[in-house]
């Protein structure tokens, strides 16, 4: 059995663009539980059918069916050699869901959290300016559109998300700090928290990660 991950931290910290590389590096999958919802729904299981008709009505996805949604996904073969659980747990209450799910398997190996200051979270948000026609993200720091606004790619419009704008950023981060970062005390407490600087150079904090999985594999 290979390595179990969580990988933890704010909107806008990498975390889901590390964990894509590590997937690719180690041939272990990258899990979300937007991505299981997704295909629960367009598959038409039966926990797919309940999560429809409660996003249908407004509603938010109950703990019961996100976990029953991860436990189906951990029961699948590409599992095995481990996964990387992005963006899972959220809550207290589903870390202790998924602790008591993975109790006969000897439980999470690691959570990596990336630590990054949250007015370098802001800057890094609302820096980013979309494509309105093909979708291509620019960067107004790394990656700075044509000055004309217009993409360079297809010649559609550029244009900042209403997501990317600082109120609505700061929100998230607001919801982020009550209700998931209380998860890293509780890691830490099972001395299973390890973090990385996630506002190093993307290189480095790859690298970082790198160095970190290699160490708790051997």
């Amino acid at each position: 059995m290979g390595l179990k991950l969580i990988f933890l931290g704010a909107p806008g910290t990498g975390k889901g663009t590390q964990a894509s590389v590590l997937a690719e590096k180690y041939g272990i999958p990258q899990i979300s539980t937007g991505d299981i919802l997704r295909k629960a729904v367009a598959d038409g299981t039966e926990l797919g059918k309940q999560a429809k008709a409660i996003m249908e009505s407004g509603g938010l996805v109950s703990d019961d069916i996100i976990i029953g949604l991860i436990n189906e996904r951990l029961a699948q073969p590409d599992c095995a050699p481990g996964y990387m659980l992005d963006g899972f747990p959220r809550t207290i209450t589903q870390g202790e869901s998924l602790d008591e799910l993975l109790a006969e398997s000897g439980g999470i190996d690691a959570v990596i959290y990336f630590d990054v200051a949250e007015d370098d979270i802001v800057r890094r948000l609302t820096s980013r300016r979309t494509c309105r026609k093909c979708g291509y993200n620019y960067n107004m720091i790394s990656d700075p559109p044509p000055a004309d606004n217009v993409c360079g790619k297809c010649g559609g419009e550029i244009f900042q998300r209403d997501d990317d704008k600082e109120e609505t950023v700061r929100n998230r981060l607001v919801v982020y700090n009550e209700k998931t970062a209380p998860l890293i005390a509780y890691y830490k407490k099972q001395d299973k928290l390890y973090s990385i600087d996630g506002a190093q150079d993307v290189k480095k904090v790859r690298q970082s990660i790198i160095d970190l999985y290699e160490e708790l594999a051997a």
